[in-house]
Order: structure tokens, then C-alpha cells, then sequence
């Protein structure tokens, strides 16, 4: 391993704090009192009071006896005063310093301490003459030295340059990203309030948070492709699990009242701005209410997130000011299409859908059922218009092969899907519980499957036995968390709102 000049100055001043009998790397707990931002927010209860703070060294200004360095922790930044006479123990003229307490400024803080070292500074609270909230440093403890050099952002008249800003480093990077780029760490915050608010929501309204298997043997509840893997000692090939759907109707078909899983997805399909092969999403289900009931509790429900988060229902996404203020625009599906492009699809057969299909640039249209075609045609022509929040509703049964037949429009289904910005945010159904037509509706798929279509679903056969024994009515709804998150922090891509977003495999040399 190849190390720049920087890193070997560090591992040289590593060497001597050990040398000197200073562990760079201490087991003892540190206890920490204050912080920087409550510090600032409530200086008057702190003024004078003694405190112990921790956190990244950011950066250093020495002035001979005296200096001012500046304290990352947990929730931001804060100034700490440094003076020789404070933390270095006296030193009689003529004597040569012996203890690591009389070297302590000198040698450690001056010499040894770099950026993005942690240290721990016990001291006090006082405001410099420059009116700057500051902790006057009497102790300064190593907590752990850092080998590499930070990417310092530079700011010049309030601009950042010379920045951590290359998009790759920084998600390969995201432990860099967070500590040197101002915002990062606030998105991620936000995300966590948004899971925290959407549990509140279904822990008020009585509703189990449970788990469901991510292995499965039958890749069900969606149209999507599957990562595939091997499980040794069964001797059979597994899906990561597409969605969680079956698992919690199975629970629903068990007594449970309402239930709901937030967790991980995987679907082996193409990465872009917008998707991500594993992604996180909220499916809920709720025994005797049907999709009319969910599309208010879903307003509701985000409304009260975006409170939650932003503190108004309004967010700045992009170009456009979305406010996910209740109630939502509702709009059947066939009726979006005829409003946008004047073709009026519920009076065409499968073969005049397929010619506009074409038209309008769609491939492989000849492996596509109507249900598919239609949503095609929606995708090119109308997904995209719906800035505000939107319920379109009603799909074809060819496309909702797990959803309940609508009760008043034949050919279509109890479903809804909701735009927001030009994209889906979330997919709910009446579900479907009568189990001689799931059956049929699988067999629909199988023969979509057959026309090559590889999103088809195959039957699940023990889910159908979970039906036959009954299932109440129910409605479910599927919210992809990772899109939420970007509605919410007004992020342009999925990548700003993961840590860890899926790369191509790192070129070392």
C-alpha cells in the first residue's frame, strides 16, 4: 500500500504519542455532558458551567501560547479556546519537559494533533470578546488518531470549493461525505424521522409491526425480476423477496387486525436516478377497509410526515412546490389517458391498444397483455404530468392480478396507484380474498409468462391455501420509502437519500 506524504507524517506522529506513553486508541469510556448545539441554543443555562465535550478536531490556529481550534461532535461545530498554561502542567526555567502533561501543548496539540483526529476537551463555557460561544479547554484527551487526511471544503465569501463533490466518492465515501459536506447528515436525519412518524401513525391506529421471511422460495406479491440464490442445505434455489405482500396477507388470514413491515426489498431490474436494486418499503394491511378508505388514510398519513419533517405540508421538489396537504386529486386511470391524450383505451380492443402502443414507441409490445400495454402507454404520455399528489385509480384486471374486481366498472380493479412529481409513491388494492378467482388470475399470469413476459407472477401455492381458509376484506398499501425520502428532503435522486447505494465493484490498482 502505497501512502502519501500526509499519511506517513500521521503515522509517524502516531508512533511518538505512543513512544510518549499516550494510546491513541483508548478503551476507557469518555463521558460527554454537553454538546455543540445545545451549548449554543442554551448558553445562558451553560455560561461558566464546566462541560466535557468530544469530537473531530476540524481545524487549528496556533498563536505561540494560546489557540483556537474548532470541534465537530454528533450535532455540530464549536469553538474551543486552547492555552499552554491551561492543559500543559508548569515547567521551571531551564528544565527539560519529563511528563506527558508538561508536553501536552507543545508537543501533542502543536505537533502531534491533526484534522480529523477525535479528542475530548473538559473545560468551561464563556464567550470570546468576538461574541463567539466557546469551551475554554483546562484537560484535552486523545481519543483517536486519524491515518488519512480529510477533504477540508474550502469556503470563500460564503462559497464552498475545492470540495468532497465527486458524486462516486461520495457514496462509495459516505463516511467522508457526511463528516466534510454541510446537509448530508440532515437528509438522513430527516429519513429516520420520516420511519419514525409512519410507525407513530400505525402504532396510534393499533397496528403490529412484524417481520417476514426475506428468503423465499417463490418470488410473489409483485411483477418484478428476482435475484436469485442457493440455500446449501435444502439443495433448492431462493428469491430475495420482491415485496412482503403474501407473508402479511397470510397474518391477515391469521386474526391479526392490521398489520405492517418496513424493510428491505430486492429486484434484479436497471439502476438510474430513480431505483435502486435494493430499497426499502412500507407495505400495510388492514382487515374490513377497502382502497376508498386507504387513499384518505394515505393523505392523512402524509401530511402528517411532511409536518413532521419540514414543519408544513409544502416541499420544494426540483422546479415545483409539492404540498401533500389533504385531501388528493382522484382520477381513474382510463380517464387520465383520454384526459391527456384524448385516446379513449376503454373502448379498444388488445390489438388497437397495441397499435398505439407503437406509436407512441413502446417495444416488445407483443409480449405485453393489455393491462401492460395500458400501463405503457400511461407511463409514456401521463405519469409524468402529475406534479401534485394524485390517486389514479381503477386499473384493468390484467394488470392487478392481486387485486379485488372493481364493484361497479367491469374490467377493472379496486386499485390505486399515487403520483407525486411525475413518479409512483405508493400502490394499494381492495384486496383480493376470494380464492377460485386469485387462482384464475394466476393462471392469466402463468400465460403471460409463457408470451415471455418476465415479470409475470407464478402461483403460490400455499398462499392460496392460506386464502381458502378465508381472509376478511382488506386493504394494503405498498410505499417505497426510499422515494419518500426524496419528496420529503427535495433530493433529485435516490443515491442522495441511501447511505450505502449499490456500485459498480471499486478499480483498485
Amino acid at each position: 500500500m502505497e501512502l502519501s506524504e500526509q499519511e506517513l507524517v500521521r503515522r509517524q506522529s502516531l508512533q511518538t504519542m505512543r513512544e510518549m506513553g499516550i494510546n491513541p486508541y483508548p478503551a476507557d469510556e469518555y463521558v460527554v455532558t454537553g454538546h455543540s448545539t445545545d451549548i449554543k441554543e442554551h448558553f445562558d443555562e451553560w455560561e461558566s458551567k464546566p462541560v466535557s465535550i468530544a469530537g473531530r478536531l476540524m481545524s487549528k490556529r496556533i498563536m505561540g501560547k494560546a489557540s483556537f481550534i474548532e470541534i465537530q461532535d454528533s450535532k455540530g461545530r464549536i469553538q474551543v479556546y486552547v492555552s499552554r498554561d491551561d492543559i500543559q502542567a508548569p515547567i521551571e526555567e531551564g528544565q527539560q519537559p519529563e511528563t506527558i502533561e508538561q508536553q501536552m501543548y507543545n508537543v501533542v496539540f502543536k505537533k502531534l494533533l491533526d484534522i480529523g483526529d477525535y479528542i475530548g476537551i473538559e473545560g468551561f463555557v464563556f464567550r470570546t470578546q468576538m461574541g463567539e460561544i466557546s469551551v475554554h479547554a483546562k484537560k484535552l484527551t486523545v481519543l483517536a488518531k486519524s491515518l488519512k487526511p480529510l477533504p477540508i471544503v474550502k469556503y470563500k465569501d460564503g462559497v464552498a470549493y475545492d470540495g468532497f463533490n465527486d458524486p462516486e466518492q461520495r457514496y462509495r465515501q459516505r463516511y467522508v461525505d457526511l463528516v466534510v459536506n454541510e446537509g448530508v447528515k440532515d437528509t438522513f436525519l430527516k429519513r429516520a424521522a420520516i420511519l419514525r412518524t409512519m410507525r407513530q401513525v400505525f402504532d396510534e391506529a393499533g397496528y403490529t409491526e412484524v417481520e417476514t421471511p426475506i428468503l423465499q422460495q417463490i418470488a410473489g406479491g409483485a411483477s418484478a425480476r428476482p435475484f436469485i440464490t442457493h440455500h446449501n442445505t435444502l439443495d433448492v434455489d431462493m428469491y430475495l423477496r420482491i415485496a412482503t405482500e403474501l407473508y402479511l396477507k397470510r397474518l391477515i388470514v391469521g386474526g391479526f387486525e392490521g398489520v405492517y413491515e418496513i424493510g428491505r426489498n430486492f429486484r434484479n431490474e436497471g439502476m438510474d436516478r430513480n431505483h435502486n436494486p435494493e430499497f426499502t418499503c412500507m407495505e400495510l394491511y388492514v382487515q374490513y377497509k377497502d382502497y376508498n378508505w386507504m387513499m384518505s388514510f394515505t393523505e392523512k398519513l402524509l401530511e402528517r410526515i411532511a409536518i413532521a419533517v419540514n414543519g408544513t405540508t409544502k416541499v420544494q421538489i426540483g422546479d415545483h412546490e409539492v404540498d401533500f396537504k389533504a385531501p388528493y386529486r382522484r382520477l381513474p386511470i382510463l380517464d387520465a389517458i383520454k384526459e391527456k391524450t384524448g385516446l379513449d383505451l376503454a373502448n379498444m380492443s388488445e390489438d388497437e391498444i397495441r397499435a398505439e402502443a407503437k406509436k407512441l414507441g413502446v417495444e416488445d409490445t407483443q409480449r405485453m397483455g393489455k393491462g401492460k400495454l395500458i400501463d405503457e402507454i400511461f407511463g409514456e404520455t401521463c405519469e409524468g404530468t402529475f406534479i401534485q399528489p394524485t390517486f389514479i385509480t381503477d386499473y384493468p384486471v390484467e394488470m392487478s392480478p392481486l387485486t379485488k374486481m372493481h364493484r361497479s366498472k367491469p374490467g377493472l380493479t379496486e386499485r390505486f396507484e399515487l403520483m407525486v412529481n411525475g413518479k409512483e409513491l405508493a400502490n394499494a388494492y381492495s384486496e383480493l380474498n376470494d380464492p377460485i378467482d386469485q387462482y384464475n388470475r394466476f393462471v392469466e399470469q402463468m400465460k403471460l409468462a409463457d408470451k415471455g413476459d418476465d415479470e409475470a407472477m407464478v402461483i403460490d401455492h400455499d398462499f392460496m391455501r392460506a386464502l381458502e381458509y378465508g381472509m376478511p376484506p382488506t386493504s394494503g398499501i405498498g410505499i417505497g420509502i426510499d422515494r419518500l425520502a426524496m419528496f420529503m428532503t427535495g433530493q433529485p435522486t435516490i443515491q442522495e437519500v441511501l447511505l450505502f447505494p449499490t456500485m459498480k465493484p471499486e478499480v483498485t490498482n
